[in-house]
């Protein structure tokens, strides 16, 4: 049986964050003849997601500001920014986001409707349990799309396993060992949230999440929150 804990040096850190996850079991993460519901799932969610920017310079927007000051509490990578940041800057711009596959379609839809980072992992390419912690450095990680090794620095915040890392920089990086496919037919949704305000979101944001994976692939999956009280959960 694999766990998720979040380790007590990241409480240190971010004591009142609270971490959102969803466990998914015996699924097929393939899109069926409908596939422009995932288009126009992704659409929606970026009209909504334009209500967050609500100030002219993008850096001053809370849900940019609010991140951007949490990743200088840790050692990063220049450049590192948060996934909902990234997603944000593609609304600011005008960009569409493209769809990839039914679960990371519906994570990223949540994740722009609550302006909240979300990602996801394949349960079954998980060495051992998986972590949320603070990296002794080194940890081996191989980047979507990269063909050499990118290992974590010393004092980064990474989700990580016996292997090695499988999220840098809280969700700013994904692996491609534990990548969500076509193939995967077991996986963990997260969603990260720092403080009282983007908790109140998170709360809502997972009871949609859940409502469109069991409407999707016609299961019950389990939600657990993780906190300094309640730091591990059974994936």
């Amino acid at each position: 049986m694999q766990n998720f804990t979040v380790d007590e040096s990241f409480w240190e850190l971010f004591p009142e964050a609270e971490i959102n996850i969803l466990v998914l079991n015996n699924i097929q993460n393939r899109a069926n003849d409908d596939e422009g519901k995932y288009e126009q799932l992704l659409a929606d969610a970026q009209i909504k997601a334009k209500e967050y920017l609500t100030e002219e310079v993008f850096s001053q927007n809370p849900v940019v500001a609010q991140w951007r000051e949490a990743y200088t509490k840790f050692k990063t990578k220049k450049g590192a920014r948060s996934s909902i940041e990234a997603l944000m800057k593609r609304i600011d711009q005008g960009k569409p986001l493209g769809s990839i596959n039914p679960l990371v379609d519906i994570y990223n839809s949540i994740s722009l409707e609550y302006a909240l980072p979300a990602g996801g992992e394949n349960i079954q390419k998980i060495d051992g349990d998986l972590h949320l912690g603070i990296a002794q450095g080194g940890e081996g990680f191989l980047p979507l799309g990269a063909e050499v090794d990118e290992p974590a620095l010393p004092g980064e915040v990474i989700y990580y396993d016996q292997t090695g890392a499988v999220c840098r920089c809280f969700n700013w990086r994904e692996a491609q060992r534990t990548m969500l496919t076509d193939d995967t037919t077991d996986a963990v949704l997260v969603i990260e949230a720092l403080n009282p305000e983007q908790k109140a979101r998170a709360q809502k944001a997972i009871l949609r999440l859940k409502e469109l994976v069991d409407q999707e692939f016609a299961i019950d999956s389990t939600a657990h929150v993780i906190n300094a009280n309640q730091p591990s959960a059974t994936l």
